[in-house]
């Protein structure tokens, strides 16, 4: 894991690269460019009497907040006229030109159709605007524009198959999601006809990635910490950290895996938020990239088996729906699959489990630092004898977190701002950044797919023995989440429960 875009290789005499070329800050920089032209696209369209309708807004909330439990009839009628006014404020005028295929029953085609609107012109949009930032960051690196744009022709060709098959009704109603199609779309083409090279050259899986997860920041808001309170930071700060240094010592010391950096990525992809938490983790620790692909399909697959079977656990045994939620936010890997899980429990479960998750996703910057700081003071001095400078901690630090961090900070205040500043949050994240957010992952995950091969994995999987670490940290994951979960919730802050609740 370098600052070198895959699919090319640095000469062992080549220099070092001035900053603004290196991989890190120019995702940080297209995702902030990203950020700040949907902001001001959506600040010069916003409708002329915005401050009369921010006024409203501000008056309906102080009447609701006057009312009683017993006045609910009218309190829906308040609530029903406050949604009313934020899709007015929130102005959301690329939401339609960065769309992707939706949902089909018996013909693919039906998913380029929404009602009467073809959804042909937003996907194309996407296509287009990723192709041109992506080329000019090709350029800032050095590589060929040319190259890069006929092979991203085709690995965005693979996104669609990917989203297609995620459309397909019945295979959405058991949330098989784009993610592990793209994966497994990849896998099949390098496991057949192998990688073609005018394919390889547009492969930029860390490229695609970091940048996707800077816009994750956008996404991952501090009103989300403060929703949930103490009970929320004890659910997701405390049994996190836990998990991931037992899983790692039981790799280390009970299942002897000879990588340790393949223990940590799988420790950390398990403990913390999946695919995020893996790929700034092996940022940190220089993980090869099959370890990294390893830790990734083996989070997607149990992703997959986990939403179906958590949700079917919480109703047999009656948790109740936020201590289950809490309970799934705090184990399944995926944002996107806590949702589907919690949604199918019900719509308190729903919100406790992403409120969980995106407290959690906190975490990525602080575990990349300190895998960073563990792995260049302990482990590699062990292995070679030599201890690394305080320098090497920052090199070795992945820098695109702090984009991550400094996102969530930005928007954070945004969102604090009033009706406002929440209103520009909605049009930036739900009409913008979002959507563009999900196509790099998804071709993030093709590409992974089509750098990885199944003989890579021979050697790593022939003793089970990654597949035991994370079954065994699941299996503590799942265990500790849901005391932490019912200790909160029924003992310690039982008020919050019963507010929660309602």
């Amino acid at each position: 894991m370098n600052d070198i875009p895959t699919g090319t290789t640095e000469p062992t005499s080549r220099p070092a690269r001035p900053w603004y070329r290196m991989e890190d800050y120019v995702a940080m920089g297209i995702a902030l460019l990203f950020v700040l032209l949907a902001g001001l696209w959506a600040t010069v369209l916003r409708p002329d009497n915005a401050s009369e309708l921010a006024a409203k807004h501000r008056m309906t909330e102080q009447q609701l907040s006057q009312l009683s439990k017993e006045d609910g009839k009218e309190r829906e009628e308040l609530l029903k006229s406050l949604k009313g006014i934020e899709s007015k404020l929130a102005v959301m005028p690329l939401k339609d030109w960065l769309g992707k295929p939706g949902e089909w029953k018996q013909s693919p085609a039906e998913a380029f159709q929404k009602g009467d609107k073809s959804l042909v012109p937003g996907i194309l949009v996407s296509f287009v605007t990723l192709l041109v930032v992506f080329a000019a960051g090709e350029r800032i690196f050095g590589n060929s524009v040319y190259r890069f744009a006929i092979g991203f022709c085709g690995l965005f060709a693979i996104a669609v198959l990917a989203y297609l098959l995620a459309g397909q009704v019945t295979i959405k109603y058991y949330s098989l999601e784009y993610a592990l199609w793209a994966l497994l779309l990849g896998l099949l083409i390098s496991n057949t006809i192998g990688l073609p090279d005018w394919l390889r050259f547009a492969t930029k899986t860390e490229f695609y990635i970091k940048t996707g997860l800077v816009l994750l920041g956008a996404e991952v808001l501090l009103n989300k910490l403060l929703a949930l309170g103490i009970p929320g930071i004890l659910i997701s700060w405390v049994v996190t950290p836990i998990v991931l240094i037992s899983t790692y010592l039981f790799g280390q010391y009970v299942l002897k895996i000879p990588s340790k950096s393949l223990n940590l990525v799988i420790s950390a992809d398990m403990s913390v938020c999946g695919v995020s938490a893996a790929v700034a983790t092996a940022a940190a620790c220089k993980a090869k990239k099959e370890e990294l692909s390893l830790a990734i399909g083996l989070s997607l697959v149990f992703t997959v088996i986990m939403i179906v079977v958590q949700p079917l656990v919480v109703k047999w045994t009656g948790m109740g729906e936020v201590i289950g939620g809490a309970w799934i936010g705090g184990t399944i890997d995926s944002t996107g699959a806590v949702a589907a899980a919690g949604e199918l429990v019900g719509k308190s479960a729903k919100e406790a489990a992403t409120t969980i998750k995106m407290i959690q996703n906190i975490l990525i910057g602080v575990v990349a630092f300190a895998v960073a700081v563990y792995w260049t003071t302990f482990v590699e001095p062990r292995n070679e004898g030599v201890r690394p400078s305080a320098w090497e901690i920052w090199k070795r630090f992945p820098r695109f977190t702090l984009g991550f961090i400094g996102m969530s900070l930005l928007l954070s205040f945004l969102q604090s701002q009033g009706i406002e500043g929440r209103s520009l949050v909605s049009s930036i994240v739900d009409g913008a950044t979002k959507s563009i957010r999900e196509w790099l992952f998804c071709l993030a995950f093709v590409s992974i797919g089509l750098e990885s091969n199944f003989r890579e994995y021979r050697h790593m999987l022939a003793s089970g023995k990654p597949l035991i670490l994370y079954l065994c940290g699941q299996a503590l994951n799942l265990t500790l989440s849901f005391l932490m979960a019912w200790l909160v919730f029924t003992k310690l802050f039982p008020t919050v429960l019963e507010s929660l609740s309602k």
